[in-house]
């Protein structure tokens, strides 16, 4: 007969793990009422938990341990599978250092970021991870009196002093422009996420720069500024082949607005990569599945979700004794069937 009578000091997400024969991701995920459970997976880790006395207290822990093992995880929505690719690496981090995660969404509004930062801050949590932070300069300062450890995620820092991570988001987008130069493409629209995130504008820079390096001039008309949904991809699209003088071949800011582009050029009957050459960013699970398959920047998403997570834990537990600085993570190209040379384009112009 098991021993019921296990405090919960001594009972860890591992035992739980082991007594229902799953990751320990999941069983973290059902701690943490993540959706996206099967009912019966999540009903065998509850049974492990009542088995083995675990309870989640988090007054508990700090009485324990000094800290409550719980990380803040503050994002905008639960609405993209690039956030999805960021949190699995999270939470994967977080499991294996057998920490709960503690989850707020701002839904976009600035001033839930900043009032959702100071609370947790205050103790609700031993630290924090930020994804596509907004607010940054409002609470920055505060964080940094305070000594509350925390990491940015995609976010690009102006110096070495904030804990971040990001991807080359320049370079990606400056590689997936030249790329199209490189079939023979010398009229390429973009298509830019939503302005206010630096990754945004960090990657229409790169695109810029491409256009210049290889003696193209920049045309602002050939921009449309979009905002990372793919409806936006759509009517970006829509926009530049709408123009006198279409593009050939459009980078997108992200793969989720290069989908949208794929229907706005299927709606005029049209074809991709035929006619029109598509290039998305990211590199999400769908791109390789979409038809023509998606030719797009891969950033390490899961990766940096858990390089993020390994830094906060460093910063946590004190086993590091240099400050925490910004680091950038390489993107690649991932050459795939949405783009080819203009020479049979309806839109090609010599």
């Amino acid at each position: 007969m098991k021993n019921r009578s296990r405090k919960f000091s001594n009972v860890t997400i591992k035992d739980i793990a082991r007594e229902a024969g799953v990751s320990y991701s999941t069983v973290s995920r059902v701690i943490n009422n993540f959706e996206y459970i099967k009912p019966e997976t999540r009903e065998r880790v509850t049974d492990a938990m009542t088995e083995l006395g675990y309870v989640a207290n988090q007054h508990a822990r700090r009485l324990v341990g000094g800290r409550s093992q719980v990380i803040g995880l503050l994002i905008h929505a639960f609405d993209s599978p690039y956030i999805g690719q960021i949190v699995q690496g999270i939470d994967e981090a977080v499991a294996e250092a057998e920490y709960d995660l503690m989850l707020y969404t701002t839904h976009r509004r600035k001033t839930r970021e900043s009032t959702f930062v100071v609370s947790i801050a205050r103790g609700l949590a031993d630290g924090l991870l930020m994804v596509l932070p907004r607010d940054v300069d409002t609470y920055l300062d505060t964080l940094n009196q305070q000594g509350f450890p925390f990491v940015l995620i995609d976010y690009v820092a102006t110096s070495n002093d904030v804990p971040a991570v990001s991807a080359t988001n320049r370079q990606g987008a400056y590689d997936a422009a030249a790329h199209l130069i490189e079939l023979g493409h010398r009229h390429i629209g973009f298509i830019a996420g939503d302005m206010v995130a630096d990754s945004a504008r960090e990657r229409l820079q790169g695109y810029k720069d491409a256009l210049v390096d290889n003696g193209i001039s920049f045309e602002s008309a050939l921009v449309y500024e979009g905002d990372f949904f793919q409806s936006s991809g759509f009517a970006g699209a829509d926009a530049l082949l709408s123009l006198d003088a279409p593009p050939t071949a459009i980078c997108a800011s992200n793969d989720v607005m290069a989908f949208g582009a794929y229907e706005a050029v299927r709606s005029r009957g049209l074809r991709t990569p035929q006619d029109i050459s598509i290039v998305g960013f990211d590199d999400i699970p769908q791109a390789a599945q979409v038809h023509p398959p998606l030719t797009t920047i891969r950033q390490p998403l899961q990766e940096m979700g858990r390089l993020a997570t390994q830094m906060l834990l460093s910063w946590i537990e004190e086993t590091v004794e240099e400050q925490l600085g910004y680091v950038q993570l390489p993107t690649e190209l991932v050459a795939r069937d949405s783009a080819c040379s203009p020479t049979e384009s309806v839109f090609y112009r010599s």
